[in-house]
């Protein structure tokens, strides 16, 4: 089975594993965003040697390629591209919603798990808007990943009779609204950890990335403020 390094550095959260038929060989994380650069290459470099392999071994790179923090998901993309390039291996670029759809839906008793239900995955974009996607429970993408402002229109407008359950840390904004019975809350932190079976879809279907052209998905244009001289 092939032999996946994995890497999350899109949101707050950053990690990297080392998988291979679906189990986690080697991982590291940490929560700190604004240390996702300096943990990287040290992490990747932890876990090789925690696992007894080394890069050259590797058959793929996944890294989420987006949306979430503009550095972030920067610092993760370069990585991913700069060990792929000197050790010629595909790139696989991953929805940093469908990682956190796949982690509330492993937190989901199966009970509750009713055959329509949606999981719409959603990261924090400030103020009352959010990156979003929805899902279903085989990890389908039922609707393009978008941004939104969560407000009562939105809520009108989704008139969803399943069940529905929003996770991720932009979720905790739909805590302000009143919900009808059959929409809750997951507040689970996904890792990189989830990221694995993703990666593992994608490589047996070939489904790799062009490495010159392949871009991240930002959603929204990055905006700098101007400072006044």
């Amino acid at each position: 089975m092939a032999l996946l390094l994995n890497i999350d550095t899109a949101t707050g959260y950053a990690g990297v594993c080392l998988s291979q038929d679906s189990k986690v060989l080697a991982s590291q994380s940490h929560q700190h965003q604004k240390d996702h650069a300096a943990f990287l290459q040290p992490a990747i470099e932890a876990i090789m040697n925690e696992a007894g392999y080394q890069l050259k071994d590797i058959d793929a790179v996944a890294v989420t390629g987006g949306p979430g923090s503009y550095t972030g998901i920067r610092v993760g993309l370069a990585s991913a591209k700069g060990i792929c390039y000197a050790l010629n291996k595909p790139l696989i670029m991953v929805n940093t919603l469908a990682v956190i759809a796949k982690a509330a839906i492993e937190n989901t008793p199966q009970t509750e798990l009713e055959k329509d239900a949606v999981f719409y995955a959603m990261i924090d974009a400030r103020r009352m808007e959010v990156f979003a996607g929805m899902y279903n429970q085989k990890l389908l993408e039922l609707d393009n990943t978008r941004a939104l402002v969560l407000d009562n229109v939105f809520f009108e407008g989704l008139n969803c009779h399943s069940k529905v359950i929003f996770c991720g840390d932009g979720a905790q904004k739909v805590e302000q609204f009143t919900l009808p019975f059959n929409y809750s809350i997951d507040y689970t932190q996904h890792n990189v950890n989830h990221m694995i079976t993703i990666s593992e879809s994608f490589f047996n279907a070939k489904n790799f990335s062009n490495l010159a052209y392949s871009e991240p998905l930002y959603i929204k244009d990055f905006y700098q403020p101007i400072k006044l001289q």
